[in-house]
């Protein structure tokens, strides 16, 4: 039950404040409707059970102090006058109500009332043959009482299509209208904050500043958010200024050093000196890479992955490597085709270090989503360090160690993030590791 309550509840923002104010409108017309009902007669004259109990009292006692039967019945015919179907019966025709009748609430409240009344006896379990189940019976002496008929129906939709009700119900509509209103014009900056946030963090050509809209609050948070990207802006620029000056003053001694090392006379000691020096060429290109931010710049675009991923290992495969491509052949998606492919080139790779035979594949899952799995008959990574090689620099030591930085999964896991998709790494039997890339459709179509 709980569980089916939660699913109840809106999630969005909008639709719990509306939820709010609607259930306070709804609570205020059912206390109100309440009120009404226990409160205000409907069933005899007069505008609250008091006054109704008060005006009966009054008559009956006029009736008994009249000297004539004929200033009794002067009596009877002015209190119909003013809405009371009253008239005067003899006890003895009265006949005992059978079962147990419930009364109206407004009905039950008068006789309350004039039971407290004193010298006021109300018969409840008496009933003229022909009359109302819901007449009200005031003895008047040993022989004889008064009868009040009901003047209005005692339905339901009497009581729920009074003035008061209907009125409320205006008020409920209006309020409800005019919050669903305000409450958008409130939220909807909010929302605009939220779309920036994230655009900002998966499109940093995005350079648009948030509106300073909405309530205090939300600018305030507007505004915070536009400095923090300026700042950020700023940083990227420093960062890439910074990348070009390590790019420029690294290669220069690397090359002269490439050059002094293939003039060496010994051929054993120039060799390990230009796998060393293009080692850390490596390295460093790597490391370059992945700090660089001008792929994330790049626009998205409609592609076939079953092409892509095709050249890929193609590439492989002319060079030598068991590289193949099991799958469709054709599948169009929209991505980042450059980065995607060197997310898929550096998990490829990868594969190719620790294992002798790399096997491609794509499918679509049941949600809809592109679904890349590259797969090797390596080693495999123990469960414990699967999260963490995709950390920055992290190397598995003790599973698949190599001469790099540790850069290649993690560089994949970027690219596989910044596209709105999934990355994860799951066993293959019997023997390797199967990497698997999921891109979700709604961020393809959002893209295209």
């Amino acid at each position: 039950m709980t569980k089916a309550l939660k699913r109840l509840i809106p999630r969005s923002l909008t639709g719990q404040v509306t939820g709010i104010v609607a259930v306070s409108v709804i609570l205020g017309m059912i206390f109100t409707l309440a009120v009404v009902v226990f409160f205000f007669d409907v069933t005899f004259p007069g505008r609250s059970s008091s006054s109704a109990a008060f005006r009966i009292s009054d008559i009956t006692r006029l009736v008994r102090a009249a000297a004539t039967p004929d200033e009794a019945d002067t009596v009877i015919a002015n209190a119909r006058n003013i809405g009371f179907e009253v008239s005067r019966v003899a006890i003895s025709s009265l006949a005992p109500l059978p079962g147990r009748v419930g009364m109206p609430v407004s009905s039950s409240l008068v006789i309350r009332r004039l039971n407290a009344e004193p010298g006021i006896e109300v018969l409840n379990r008496l009933r003229t043959p022909s009359g109302s189940r819901y007449q009200l019976i005031v003895r008047l002496d040993e022989r004889q009482a008064l009868v009040f008929e009901p003047t209005e129906g005692i339905s339901l939709w009497r009581h729920l299509l009074t003035p008061t009700t209907l009125v409320l119900a205006i008020i409920m509509i209006f309020a409800l209208l005019l919050s669903i209103y305000a409450i958008r014009w409130i939220i909807a900056p909010l929302a605009a904050v939220a779309k920036a946030a994230h655009s900002f963090g998966r499109l940093p050509q995005d350079d648009q500043d948030v509106s300073l809209k909405g309530p205090r609050e939300i600018r305030q948070v507007a505004d915070a958010i536009n400095g923090m990207r300026t700042r950020i802006r700023a940083l990227l620029d420093d960062r890439g200024r910074m990348l070009a000056a390590i790019s420029h003053d690294l290669r220069t001694p690397l090359t002269r050093l490439r050059l002094r090392a293939e003039r060496v006379g010994d051929a054993g000691l120039s060799g390990a000196m230009l796998g060393d020096i293009a080692q850390i060429s490596r390295m460093l290109d790597e490391t370059l890479d992945y700090l660089r931010d001008d792929a994330k710049a790049e626009t998205m675009s409609k592609v076939d992955l079953p092409s892509l991923l095709q050249t890929i290992c193609s590439d492989f495969a002319d060079i030598g490597h068991s590289v193949s491509y099991r799958g469709p052949a054709r599948l169009t998606w929209v991505c980042q085709p450059k980065a995607l492919t060197r997310a898929l080139t550096n998990i490829v790779e990868n594969g190719l270090k620790h294992g002798h035979t790399v096997i491609a594949g794509i499918g679509i899952d049941q949600k809809g989503s592109a679904e890349i799995e590259i797969s090797d008959d390596g080693p495999g990574i123990p469960e414990p360090l699967r999260d963490r090689v995709f950390e920055p620099f992290f190397k598995a030591d003790h599973a698949r160690s190599d001469g790099g930085f540790g850069l290649g999964l993690s560089i994949a896991s970027d690219i596989v993030k910044r596209h709105g998709g999934d990355i994860a790494l799951v066993d293959r039997a019997p023997r390797g590791l199967i990497v698997r890339i999921t891109l979700p459709e709604e961020i393809a179509l959002g893209a295209a």
